[in-house]
């Protein structure tokens, strides 16, 4: 459960870099966007590439990015 939390926090970082809201996120919103978005990334464009803790890298980075986007749109 640890790791799934670690990678998460790493899934959630690296979607806040890409969508340029890494430094406004912090270390609580990095594990809901990395972990809301591992089950949607996963959901919608399956279960393919690199995996750390039985969570696929790339589908779930898109999958936290549409989280962030969805939360931003909301709550900007």
């Amino acid at each position: 459960m640890i790791g799934s939390l670690i990678v998460g926090a790493l899934i959630g970082m690296m979607a806040g870099a890409i969508t340029k809201k890494g430094e406004s996120m912090g270390c609580v919103y990095n594990i809901f966007a990395g972990l809301v978005g591992s089950f949607v990334g996963q959901s919608l464009f399956g279960y393919w590439g690199p995996t750390l803790a039985d969570m696929a890298i790339l589908p779930s980075v898109l999958g936290a990015i549409i989280v962030i986007a969805v939360v931003d749109l909301f709550f900007g």
